[in-house]
């Protein structure tokens, strides 16, 4: 009999799980917005999702809809969350607009990095935190020391 792997094949070490009022939804905002496929989904025989799983490039995001009694909650039922999940995309510019297109809320908007990205931040429909960015620019460590000085300087 074959070893079973500790960590199966095709799932990174991480990977974040979320509570979703509206997992159906979710799913097709993150389809839409952030380029993710669904790589499975199990749905309860009431209509909530009871597990989904989406890949968006090398990652994986595991979510469900809301099941209280066993205090599985997404942040709008908790007041929030202080939980922000960062993702890289192709082009930031559009992913954030499409976001913003889509019912998200802006909270950071989109601008170049003393760190080398151009990033933004919202809010999506279902309370989860997002950054988006891009990388444009590599930078010594040197150079990032310089203009991570001057940026706190700034503040």
């Amino acid at each position: 009999m074959a070893a079973v792997k500790p960590i199966p094949d095709g799932y990174p070490q991480v990977i974040p799980s979320l509570a979703v009022d509206g997992a159906a939804a979710a799913i097709d905002f993150y389809c839409s917005v952030l380029g993710a496929t669904v790589r499975m989904r199990m749905d309860e025989p009431g209509g909530k999702v009871g597990h989904a799983e989406l890949q968006l490039g090398d990652s994986v995001i595991m979510l469900a809809d809301e099941f209280p009694d066993i205090g599985h909650l997404g942040p709008k039922s908790v007041g929030g969350t202080p939980v922000t999940l960062n993702v890289y995309v192709e082009g930031v510019d559009a992913v954030f607009a499409k976001a913003l297109a889509a019912g998200a809320t802006s909270l950071r908007p989109v601008e170049n990095q003393f760190y080398g990205d151009r990033s933004g931040q919202f809010q999506d429909p279902f309370g989860h935190r997002w950054n988006v960015a891009t990388h444009v620019e590599d930078i010594s460590e040197e150079e990032m020391a310089t203009r991570a000085e001057a940026a706190m300087s700034e503040q």
